[in-house]
């Protein structure tokens, strides 16, 4: 689109026809009209520079709703040229026609004529387009005849290479004024064509990716296929304003960011835990800050406390600039859970227990597994009697974990190899007896694993240059004493929970069950005869 702001406005108020237009304020220029742009303003501009070189230029302030509605119109139409367009921002987009022109049985030129005429007819606003082999060159082209113009450079080998001899480097996108210098300046490139004649010395002086693409455009190559949409990798927002040291300001200011950067991630229901905060001073310095949470956030309130605290220890400073970026987020979007929590299940389960949850009740079978070895001691047969058993005791009624004891219900009903044996069926004193021996040798075993532990030397993370943590390198300053220490501490109750899983792993006791011993003797019938439950009398007597 022909400077597409600048153009929205004149539409809105055709006083402003002909006349020297900037979009922004005299801080920042969004757009300037054609115009304004012979006096040499320009996008991304500084206002009170802007003035200097066109004292009759008239500011208008930026409205990104009315932007926003005319972008929509236009991409209705380019959907109808090609549905699946790649916007790249609100007045430019990338159209593969090579389909509606074998449909239709028109050329480009003709498509590109056709697409200008639409796109005035429903919006009012003029447009210009390249039309190329491939999306870098046609970038270029679309420049060539701007405004409300065209430029068709033909799919042929030689056509491309004639364009691209004589086009210069400062036309192709990716290579700014900085490139341009040392290419120009230090090594000789002015054209495209130059970049093959020195693809040696490019290779040797920058890096692989540069050298890929700079030789990518001396052959005129570039994109035809549909990028492939990546995953994001961060979120961030931020705000210039006039220079101020007042601190009620500039708390004021994050506030408002952190408001933003809030519904930012709501609304695309992500959940951070990196949060960076992002100063410029009034010298136009940049100090960036990050921190790492003890949870995925996204909430106002919690990011503005964690920003709070990287903004105080820069304080006393005088911004001109202030940003807020999330990342590190989580894999599940919808999932609240605390990173630094260790549920119970993960922090008990041994090997490759597998727990039975019953999805009537809630009730997770695995407690009960973990008392005895799954593998040597018990074998479940029937698994629907045995859930059905278990989700039918009373929670009240059952004694269950206490400090430093674990205990098993007195009447879960389990199944051994063919037979059946109920527990409720048996004397509670022998139900106890039994779990009693097996819960003191887990006891037992845990003490031993808790002084091997204690004992083994364990190599403890500590800080890089006082201010990267040797463990995740994640960076924390040496003012923020307690999130430094609750960081360390997360990683040494990693490293102990991960040793002492280990341990139990490779030490874990497999001692054979009484009862299994009991089940497997040929005398012993399928039931527990009746007469086992009371105290026979001696007839000598």
């Amino acid at each position: 689109m022909d400077a597409f702001y600048a153009a929205v406005e004149t539409l809105e108020n055709p006083s402003l026809k002909g006349k020297p237009l900037a979009v922004g304020s005299m801080s920042m220029i969004c757009t300037a009209s054609y115009e304004a742009r012979k006096y040499g303003v320009r996008a991304a501009m500084p206002g009170f520079i802007a003035r200097k070189l066109c004292p009759d230029l008239i500011f208008v302030p930026t409205n990104f709703e009315k932007y926003t509605y005319y972008s929509e119109l236009t991409r209705n139409v380019f959907s109808k040229y090609d549905p699946d367009f790649i916007a790249t921002s609100l007045d430019e987009a990338y159209l593969n026609i090579t389909d509606i022109c074998s449909q239709r049985g028109i050329g480009c030129e003709e498509v590109a004529v056709e697409l200008r005429n639409t796109i005035f007819q429903e919006t009012r606003l003029t447009c210009s387009v390249g039309v190329a082999p491939n999306r870098m060159l046609a970038k270029v082209c679309s420049d060539i005849n701007k405004p409300n113009g065209q430029f068709i450079l033909p799919n042929d080998y030689n056509a491309v290479m004639t364009f691209i001899s004589s086009l210069p480097i400062r036309k192709v996108g990716g290579i700014g004024k900085v490139t341009e210098q040392i290419l120009r300046d230090v090594l000789g490139i002015n054209t495209c064509a130059d970049i093959l004649h020195k693809g040696a010395v490019l290779y040797a002086l920058f890096h692989q990716c540069s050298t890929d693409f700079f030789l990518s455009v001396g052959l005129g190559l570039g994109g035809t296929d549909t990028p492939q949409q990546k995953m994001r990798k961060s979120i961030s927002n931020e705000k210039t304003f006039s220079a101020t040291n007042d601190e009620s300001i500039i708390f004021q200011k994050l506030a408002d960011i952190a408001e933003t950067l809030s519904k930012d991630m709501q609304k695309e229901c992500l959940l951070g835990r990196t949060l960076t905060l992002k100063l410029k001073t009034a010298s136009f310095e940049v100090r960036t800050r990050a921190t790492s949470l003890q949870k995925f956030v996204n909430s106002k309130e919690d990011i503005l406390i964690y920003a709070s605290k990287l903004l105080r220890a820069e304080l006393p400073i005088s911004a001109r600039l202030m940003g807020l970026r999330m990342s590190h987020f989580h894999d599940d979007k919808h999932s609240p859970l605390d990173p630094m929590q260790k549920t119970l299940t993960s922090f008990l389960t041994i090997g490759n227990v597998a727990p039975i949850a019953d999805k009537s009740t809630g009730f997770d079978t695995s407690d009960i597994q973990l008392m005895y070895n799954t593998k040597s001691d018990i074998s479940v047969d029937d698994e629907s009697t045995f859930l059905s058993d278990v989700s039918s005791f009373s929670y009240e009624s059952c004694d269950f974990l206490e400090t430093n004891q674990l205990s098993v219900p007195d009447y879960v009903a389990v199944s051994y190899g063919n037979g059946a044996e109920s527990l409720n069926e048996c004397p509670k004193t022998q139900n106890k007896f039994e779990s009693a021996e097996k819960i003191s040798d887990v006891s037992n075993l845990f003490d031993r694993k808790r002084v091997a532990a204690s004992s083994s030397q364990i190599l403890e993370p500590y800080w890089v240059d006082d201010y990267i943590c040797s463990a995740c390198g994640i960076e924390v300053p040496a003012s923020f004493t307690e999130e430094r220490r609750e960081h360390l501490d997360y990683h040494l109750a990693d490293m102990l929970q991960k040793e002492e899983c280990r341990s139990l792993l490779q030490s874990f006791p497999h001692k054979e069950s009484a009862r299994k011993k009991r089940k497997s003797s040929g005398n012993q019938g399928k039931y527990i005869p009746i007469d086992s439950f009371f105290v026979k009398e001696d007839k000598s007597l």
